[in-house]
């Protein structure tokens, strides 16, 4: 009996040990890291490990030149697209993939791959590839710890770029905007509900800024317009009078919209409306 309740208790013990060591969670050496950045209405990611530089030789020692790098540490680089993309001017599909580097003293090559078992680079098999591109390595500022990033942001595009020791590689990423958010915005507005005067708007209201399918959204406005006449849609109105040409038709639109403006709930702020009247009415013909 006492061996048995001996057993137990040692059985026990060993559980709970391996439990208490489960549950024991300690500070990677290499931390790691994950950055987004929308562009346009493109969902750019990429989760990876951030080495230290600690006073090594980066370049052609602990990151040797002419072989395959994972690009961090402790695991696989990833990189994730919502939609189809444009990388260095050629295009990468949707979805995930292994972001892997063959560094050089001048040009690196950028690799996307489709492999899932990538196991650091020791597997790294370039049928697997999905993209390859060629970036330079520049001089750049001293980075203790390897950073990836979404830089030099514009409405459709960004570079990836990699930033460690003094060194800097940039891979510039287009995106398609227009077609994606026309396309999105004919859907919208053939299931919106018949009261839904602002889906119309806002559609035909992005077209305008962005000088995109002026034709379709003046229609879309119109829509817009017979539903509800509101502060927003008549204010849209009244400037794309004005940028017809049309000032006297644009005036009394926009003091329509400063009435509706006035009399909503609660009232909309109309000062940007007024505002608009004023300069026009100031301005010679």
């Amino acid at each position: 009996m006492l061996r048995r309740t001996l057993a137990t208790l040692i059985a026990a013990g060993l559980v709970m040990s391996s439990i208490a060591h489960a549950d024991l969670v300690l500070p990677s050496i290499s931390q790691n890291a994950k950055v987004s950045q929308t562009v346009g209405v493109t969902e750019l990611s990429i989760t990876y490990s951030r080495p230290g530089v600690k006073s090594r030789t980066i370049w052609g020692e602990l990151v040797p030149y002419d072989q395959p790098w994972r690009t961090g540490a402790n695991a696989s680089t990833m990189f994730t697209t919502t939609d189809d993309i444009m990388v260095a001017g050629q295009k990468l599909p949707a979805g995930t993939y292994a972001l892997v580097t063959i560094p050089t003293k001048s040009d690196w090559t950028v690799v996307f791959s489709k492999q899932k078992d990538l196991a650091a680079t020791s597997n790294y098999d370039p049928k697997q590839d999905a993209l390859r591109v060629t970036a330079k390595a520049t001089p750049a500022e001293s980075q203790e710890w390897m950073r990836l990033s979404f830089e030099n942001l514009t409405p459709t595009t960004t570079d990836l770029t990699l930033r460690w020791e003094k060194l800097a590689v940039a891979v510039p990423i287009q995106v398609e905007v227009n077609e994606k958010v026309l396309a999105n915005a004919r859907k919208e507005i053939a299931a919106a509900k018949a009261d839904d005067w602002r889906t119309s708007y806002r559609a035909a209201n992005w077209a305008f800024e962005n000088n995109v399918a002026l034709p379709e959204a003046k229609g879309w406005l119109d829509k817009s317009l017979a539903i509800s006449k509101a502060h927003a849609n008549q204010n849209l109105q009244a400037r794309w009078l004005m940028k017809d040409g049309k000032k006297a038709e644009a005036i009394a639109a926009a003091k329509k919209a400063v009435e509706a403006g006035k009399a909503a709930t609660p009232p909309a702020d109309v000062t940007a409306t007024e505002k608009l009247i004023a300069d026009w009415s100031a301005a010679k013909p």
